[in-house]
């Protein structure tokens, strides 16, 4: 008998596998009526997190405001591969800001709109983890502090990406970047440094905070569409691996994303006013070694002779993460 294959997702269609999706079951990009906000023609490379994370959450936020929307974008990737003078892929009112006042622009733009009387125009900042954990820092803690009514929204593929691969307060430990080489005792970057702007945020007690990656689309719309239904400040910190700057294979974009939650590297939970109230739970844990070894920025670690102490030492930032928001079962 012949064998017939089945294709679970049918492209172009709102169905899984033979089963109709229900309207409210249906993803942003399945419907018809989604904006396209960010549009074919960008300049992204071949497997981009950031440009696929980016569609998804503004097409969510456009979806949620009835397309009253303005943004407002760092300099970054995501705006030098999406808007090459005199082109652009937005299809919507978007501002391009410095790289580290993002946060600022978007406050003012959100204040414009209330003096106007336009309470239904939203406002969206959003950038990199360049211009949002380091140079844009001080003015999205000050956009924190005021509770002004703007989502901002990190990509974070965790450097510099597009100024050279230049290591970031995002990059991880003992990763290889162009400024922390993989040379002398402790090859590529430092232990004990950087910040973790999802819980900065947390602490400033703002409205509503959550992580996302690239891995569940589904959970990244859910989260973008509740932060636009939510006024004063909001912070989504989407995981967006970066082939390039890791020296992944382009395919595997999606394939890490859900390797750094399995592994406990990047835990998924939602908070509102400090207090944790979601986690997205591990079904598959997995060993740190499944995540780092598709990256060639962690291709020190495995050479002929293993760095069992770093890599040890990762496991353990894993699985601290795990046991700090329960992502386990017990």
């Amino acid at each position: 008998m012949e064998q017939t294959l089945v294709k679970f997702y049918q492209t172009g269609t709102f169905t899984v596998g033979n089963r109709l999706l229900a309207p409210e079951q249906r993803s942003v990009q399945a419907n018809t009526q989604r904006s396209n906000s960010l549009n074919s023609g960008h300049r992204a490379c071949q497997g981009c997190g950031e440009a696929l994370g980016a569609r998804y959450a503004i097409d969510a936020a456009m979806q949620a405001t009835n397309g009253q929307l303005i943004a407002a974008n760092a300099t970054g990737c995501l705006e030098v591969f999406s808007t090459p003078y005199p082109e652009t892929s937005w299809q919507m009112p978007w501002i391009h800001s410095l790289f580290g006042n993002t946060a600022a622009v978007a406050t003012g733009i959100a204040a414009a709109m209330r003096v106007k009387g336009r309470s239904e125009v939203r406002v969206v900042a959003q950038g990199g983890d360049g211009g949002t954990t380091d140079i844009g820092f001080g003015c999205l803690s000050g956009m924190f502090e005021r509770n002004d009514d703007v989502l901002y929204i990190c990509y974070d593929n965790e450097a510099y990406m597009n100024t050279g691969v230049q290591r970031s307060s995002a990059t991880p430990p003992a990763a290889r970047t162009a400024t922390t080489m993989p040379v002398g005792p402790h090859p590529g970057n430092e232990f004990g440094q950087g910040k973790n702007v999802p819980q900065i945020a947390m602490a400033h007690e703002i409205p509503y905070v959550a992580t996302a990656t690239v891995a569940d689309l589904r959970d990244l719309e859910y989260k973008v569409k509740k932060a636009m239904s939510i006024h004063g400040a909001r912070y989504i910190h989407i995981f967006v691996p970066c082939p390039l700057g890791w020296g992944a294979a382009s395919h595997d974009t999606i394939r890490l994303a859900r390797l750094a939650v399995e592994s406990g590297v990047f835990p998924v939970f939602e908070a509102e006013r400090g207090e944790v109230t979601g986690v997205a739970k591990i079904r598959r844990r997995v060993p740190i070694e499944d995540y780092l070894k598709p990256q060639k920025r962690f291709a020190h670690l495995f050479g002929k002779t293993p760095d069992l102490e770093t890599i040890a030492r990762l496991q353990a930032r894993a699985d601290r993460n795990i046991r700090r928001f329960g992502l386990l079962d017990s």
